[in-house]
């Protein structure tokens, strides 16, 4: 009994999360880098005077708060990316002055800030992408999905399509009947959508979703697997050879020890290696980036010889790598112009992930 009660009481993951999280990460991304190039452009200006100062932590725990009543209080689903907007946001100007809160001086500027928000960045990422994994639906949780759907009916901006996603899902759930009671609501739902359901609205489609189409069927038409190979390969080759460039050039100005005390001298100045320990993350660094690029240099190599499934695998590992381990270490010696650079390299993930999509698998069946 209590094992079936636990069943019943599961938690149903919500209905579009994933978009839900997207927006939440994208708000949380630009929200961070939106407010460190205003601050940078504007000469840090304080809002508040004397002893008052007004940090903008209390502004994104303000919409933090604002995000969390949203969908206490209202029952639509509209709210739920408004919420997630808001959290986003509120999130990003909360954890922009985490270095305040890890130092006894309230050091805003402190190194290891910048890995840090992009550390949490990251988990928000992993959260997204596991959030992506289909998972099998059972009847109870389609019809979960169903009742929201149905808000559309209520609001009577049910489109055409809509109801046929409405009448295929309800077929599902009448077809399982390990719950008896839900294939005969199924039934019910059914026979209203059929029958008793007149009003029905023209599709809306959104501009973002419109331009999205436009971009593939410009892509179908104009970009064939050789062009594509060949944007890829060159866009590869640049940043293997960017990336390459600054472990070649510490190992020139290191040549010397006069210039080797240069460089650490430097390096003490700003506060980026301050024991034997930072010495060891910052060789560390050139280390590892020196191979992320040697990496994406060979796989740029196996594209020119038509290589493409050797060389798509190397360049995934090496850029998923960068990402996610060598560009901790960026933010912590470069701080936040590294953000360019992790546009950069996802940017070229996705575009490896899409030409692999497109062109590799299609071409095993």
């Amino acid at each position: 009994m209590e094992k079936n009660y636990l069943k019943t009481r599961r938690a149903i993951r919500q209905q579009n999360a994933e978009d839900y999280l997207l927006i939440t990460l994208l708000s949380f991304a630009l929200t961070v880098s939106i407010t460190r190039l205003f601050l940078g452009l504007t000469g840090y200006p304080q809002i508040g005077s004397g002893d008052l100062h007004i940090a903008h932590v209390l502004w994104g725990g303000l919409i933090l708060f604002v995000a969390a009543l949203l969908p206490l209080i209202f029952a639509n689903r509209w709210v739920f990316n408004l919420e997630a907007l808001l959290a986003g946001i509120g999130v990003g100007l909360f954890i922009d002055e985490v270095g305040k809160f890890i130092t006894r001086t309230n050091n805003y500027f402190y190194p290891s800030a910048a890995p840090i928000i992009y550390a949490f960045f990251l988990l928000t990422a992993l959260v997204y992408v596991r959030t992506r994994v289909h998972r099998r639906k059972d009847p109870r949780a389609q019809l979960y999905y169903i009742f929201q759907d149905f808000e559309e009916v209520l609001d009577q901006d049910l489109s055409k399509e809509e109801r046929t996603h409405i009448i295929s899902t309800l077929n599902q759930v009448i077809k399982d009947d390990s719950r008896p009671d839900l294939t005969k609501l199924a039934i019910n739902l059914r026979e209203f959508v059929e029958n008793d359901l007149n009003y029905l609205a023209k599709e809306y489609v959104p501009f973002w979703k419109r331009w999205l189409r436009r971009l593939r069927n410009f892509e179908k038409r104009h970009l064939n697997q050789k062009l594509y190979r060949a944007l890829l390969m060159s866009g590869i080759l640049a940043w293997s050879i960017w990336t390459l460039s600054f472990p070649i050039s510490i190992l020139i100005r290191i040549g010397t020890p006069a210039r080797l005390q240069l460089v650490l001298i430097q390096l003490a100045n700003n506060q980026l290696v301050r024991n034997g320990s930072g010495l060891n993350w910052f060789e560390a660094r050139i280390g590892l980036q020196g191979s992320i690029g040697l990496i994406l240099l060979i796989a740029a190599i196996m594209f020119v010889f038509s290589k493409d499934r050797r060389a798509v695998g190397l360049a995934y590992i090496g850029l998923l790598f960068s990402l996610t381990i060598v560009s901790l270490l960026l933010f912590y010696f470069d701080q936040f112009s590294t953000i360019i650079y992790a546009i950069i390299q996802l940017a070229l993930l996705l575009s490896v992930i899409h030409y692999r999509s497109r062109f590799l698998r299609r071409s095993t069946r």
